[in-house]
């Protein structure tokens, strides 16, 4: 506890595209805690594409990050002092304490880490935000029955990895789209999906359109743009669209209404699709089934993961705007301390 304590916080709000001169990095003062709370250090930082909604102003289902606020972000930590009487020195928990090496939390705000369901990193990995975004999102919305047909877009990632494994388990056909040769083999020969097609290729649509010969009956959705472009017209009559993120569009000035905007509203009648924007906290009720499948499926090896990682907390900013673009590959962490010290 000799070193100063770091944190980075927004210091402009980005236009378009987050740039590095958007965050700031800053020492301050070791904190102390009150009653019922806990002094925490951080172990795991997770990057995620919903933090680029935090830098705005705009309208959403959360509060924006202030200027001059601390980055916010779900963490695995170390506690080092508690005066709550749920943790004690040297329990490892799951908080949601920001871009910062150390904070005080209230307890009722942690949850305890069990070690014994995987490595800690995977409390805001597979088996945290982004593996329950996956099992909700596919399970309780897109409902996939077998034999039926699943496309995720960004299958190489935290999420869309996970969507298709749960979709096969299932019994359903998993179609990624991932950018790239290398993902794409990832995602085919580590993942075991049926296919993955490359949505930089100048043939996309129509070698997704053959990837799919009878159609999408659920597009797990999380990118937008031209991958959805690609996707509308392949979807089935009753076909269901989970929403759980745009990041294609996260950068985007301007907010008008697409041009293709009445025609997809025709189409969500004529087929009588069911798209659905979601939250994860929308299941908040089903955690426990969640932990309890998803635990099992890691260790039987029907569910695989990928972690990227980056060292220091000074890396979070330039880690973050890369995986904006789609640097990463897997679960975007960020290394903040040693497990123990």
């Amino acid at each position: 506890m000799t070193a100063s304590p770091k944190r980075i916080v927004l210091a402009a709000r980005p236009h378009g595209e987050p740039k590095p001169s958007d965050f700031r990095f800053e020492d301050f003062a070791m904190p102390s805690p009150g009653e019922g709370e806990v002094l925490l250090r951080t172990i795991w930082l997770s990057l995620d594409p919903y933090m680029r909604g935090r830098m705005s102003e705009g309208p959403s289902y959360s509060a924006p990050v202030p200027i001059d606020g601390v980055m916010e972000g779900g963490t695995v930590n170390e506690v080092l002092s508690s005066n709550s009487p749920d943790f004690a020195k040297g329990d490892i928990v799951l908080a949601h304490s920001g871009w910062q090496s150390h904070a005080v939390v209230d307890g009722k705000m942690l949850r305890k880490i069990d070690a014994a369901l995987g490595p800690i990193s995977t409390a805001v990995g597979i088996l945290g935000m982004p593996g329950m975004t996956a099992y909700t999102g596919l399970l309780d919305i897109g409902q996939p029955k077998a034999g039926e047909t699943v496309v995720v877009a960004a299958a190489s990632g935290a999420v869309g990895s996970a969507v298709g494994q749960i979709a096969m388990i299932k019994g359903a056909r998993a179609v990624g789209i991932a950018g790239g040769k290398d993902k794409c083999d990832y995602v085919k020969n580590e993942l075991g999906f049926d296919d993955c097609i490359d949505h930089r290729d100048p043939d996309f649509a129509a070698k997704l359109k053959a990837a799919c010969p009878n159609g999408i009956d659920v597009y797990f959705e999380n990118v937008g743009g031209a991958v959805f472009d690609a996707v509308f017209p392949l979807l089935n009559d009753f076909a269901r669209v989970p929403v759980c993120g745009l990041i294609a569009q996260y950068n985007d000035t301007a907010d008008a209404s697409p041009p293709w905007a009445g025609k997809m509203l025709r189409n969500i009648l004529t087929k009588r699709l069911t798209l659905r924007g979601f939250i994860v906290r929308d299941f908040a009720s089903r955690r426990g089934d969640f932990l309890r499948d998803m635990s099992l499926w890691v260790r039987d090896g029907r569910v695989k993961y990928r972690e990227f990682v980056t060292e220091g907390l000074d890396s979070a900013p330039e880690a973050f705007i890369g995986l904006l673009k789609g640097k990463n590959f897997g679960k975007q962490l960020v290394r903040v301390g040693p497990d123990k010290v």
